[in-house]
């Protein structure tokens, strides 16, 4: 077995399978083969994977981890984003159990397969050589050209289309330690289970939105602790959402990095458009949304749509102001009232000014994380919301004899209430009653909902 960590990721005592090879050979396509479902996004054309995507997978009831990784090439090959993108498939395969070296058996060999050839055998890992888009017996001969790699005797598969890949799994596990195979019932993982699992022990889920460029995975690898999302100072650099599981002082927590999002009517890009969709899903998904400002643009029309989708999902919002070291101090009040203005409807969210790439501020967006992940798991008695709800309309009763009867919480994340009454509730008196509760519960700027029944 190898240690609990590899590349900065917890491995939970896991064997751990990272797939690499040069640029759209289909690896993405092989991963989300492997995990069962369409994960990675795949695209025919090189360069879409870019950070490493890791995901828990089971084959003859023997978990593993998988590790998706960007294209490989030498360094000085490329440019500078392809040098961050090697060194991140570098530190995937240092400690790996197996590693699945992908190559195009419909290609053939190349010379960039030969040098990643030359570089694996030199970190003398357990390599596996995978012919990949032998769609036909004729490919399945094509491979043994690849015997000449001196890394084994070539696995033909097919990615796409499944062919032989029960045969690789096989060998795949086969390779594990044999601890790994014979105990197949981890503590740390429940076949079948990861951190989705039970509200009451399922780490909180902190979604880093924002346009392209404004420094989400340096944020994300500032709070991660290590260079675990590709940095680059050109828009787009992140392609699918990484998250990322990370032991605090309060407990553990997983950031997830998604792609920068631009106006719909700017995305000409089938690979960008997948991107997107997977950023809003990692909304939808998250206990807290960090949404990363630029600074010194202030705020633009897209970051305020990106707000408006984050209040719609009901997870609480946090505004991050980036690079504010490089906003002059004259600026920075015209900054503030500018935010307040544009981003009023988001409430009393709170505001951060950091910057992401010194670290300056960073460690303060942890208690605002607990504070806010706390008041959107609240739970309320069902005797203290109807004790608040009288008091408040004693104070001030509801306009041509409307009344609130009882009221019940109804689920959290965000906490939802249902309001049953002897008529209809003008919305001015909805709002009375919702910044009471808010007020009275320390629910902060969480989203609340509130449904109204008619009571017969």
């Amino acid at each position: 077995m190898t240690e609990n960590t590899i590349a900065g990721v917890d491995t939970g005592g896991l064997p751990t399978v990272v797939i690499i090879g040069r640029p759209n050979v289909g690896k993405s396509t092989l991963f989300n083969r492997i995990i069962g479902s369409q994960q990675a996004i795949v695209e025919d054309r090189p360069g879409i994977t870019r950070d490493r995507k890791v995901l828990e997978a089971s084959w003859l009831e023997v978990p593993f981890l998988v590790i998706d990784t960007g294209g490989w090439m030498p360094a000085g090959d490329g440019s500078s984003l392809d040098d961050k993108v090697s060194k991140q498939v570098e530190e995937a395969v240092d400690g790996a159990d197996v590693v699945m070296f992908v190559v195009d058996a419909s290609v053939g060999l190349t010379d960039d397969d030969s040098m990643i050839a030359n570089w694996l055998r030199r970190t003398r890992r357990d390599v596996m050589v995978i012919a990949n888009k032998a769609d036909n017996d004729r490919r399945e001969t094509d491979r043994w050209e690849f015997l000449s790699l001196g890394l084994g005797d070539p696995i033909p598969v097919s990615a796409l289309h499944g062919r032989r890949a029960g045969d690789l799994l096989d060998e795949v596990i086969a390779r594990f330690p044999e601890e790994a195979r014979q105990h197949r019932d981890f503590p740390e993982y429940e076949r079948g289970d990861d951190w989705d699992g039970d509200d009451e022990v399922a780490a909180p889920r902190i979604a880093i939105v924002g346009r392209p460029n404004v420094g989400k995975s340096t944020l994300f690898n500032r709070l991660v602790g290590e260079e675990r999302a590709v940095v680059h100072d050109m828009a787009g650099t992140t392609r699918d959402s990484i998250d990322t599981l990370v032991e605090t002082e309060d407990g553990p927590m997983v950031f997830i990095d998604t792609a920068g999002m631009r106006r719909k009517g700017k995305i000409d890009d089938s690979a960008e458009y997948y991107s997107m969709v997977r950023a809003l899903r990692a909304i939808d998904d998250a206990d807290v949304a960090l949404l990363v400002i630029d600074g010194t643009e202030g705020v633009t029309s897209q970051d305020q749509r990106l707000a408006e989708r984050v209040d719609a999902s009901g997870c609480p919002i946090l505004l991050v102001l980036n690079k504010w070291e490089l906003v002059p101090a004259e600026e920075r009040p015209d900054r503030m009232a500018e935010l307040h203005r544009r981003l009023a409807f988001v409430g009393d969210a709170p505001i951060l000014k950091i910057s992401a790439l010194t670290g300056k501020n960073v460690s303060r967006l942890l208690p605002h994380l607990q504070e806010s992940i706390a008041q959107y798991h609240t739970r309320v008695p069902t005797r203290d919301i109807n004790k608040i709800i009288a008091a408040a309309q004693q104070r001030a009763p509801g306009p041509k004899g409307a009344k609130i009867l009882y009221a019940v919480q109804g689920a959290t994340d965000p906490p939802t209430f249902t309001l049953f009454v002897n008529r209809e509730i003008p919305a001015t008196y909805m709002r009375y009653i919702e910044r009471t509760i808010r007020e009275e519960f320390g629910l902060g700027s969480t989203a609340i909902k509130m449904r109204v029944r008619k009571k017969s």
